[in-house]
């Protein structure tokens, strides 16, 4: 139960932090800051699909782990639909 506690308040305060830090970014650097986050979400989905197959975790990991394999997909096929859009705007018109 300790260990449950600790757990949600360190990620209550990454939710905290993290939407701190990201409203506070402007829009020149929201491209560079988008392609980190792709990035950061790709680490999160190969773990997260490593914890989701380990048969030892209990039910708990396992629904977080399914929970971060859906959020981590959606950001990554979202913000690969946005660079794509994105490079559509550059390209010469014919």
């Amino acid at each position: 139960m300790e260990n449950l506690l600790l757990t949600l308040t360190i990620f209550v305060l990454a939710i905290f932090v993290g939407f701190e830090v990201i409203t506070k970014v402007p829009a020149i650097l929201h491209t560079p800051l988008m392609s980190g986050a792709n990035a950061m979400s790709g680490i999160i989905l190969i773990g997260a699909l490593a914890t989701a197959s380990n048969p030892e975790l209990n039910l708990v990991s396992n629904i977080l782990a399914t929970s971060a394999i859906a959020l981590a997909t959606i950001n990554v096929v979202g913000g690969f639909a946005v660079t794509h859009r994105m490079l559509y705007m550059f390209k010469k018109k014919k």
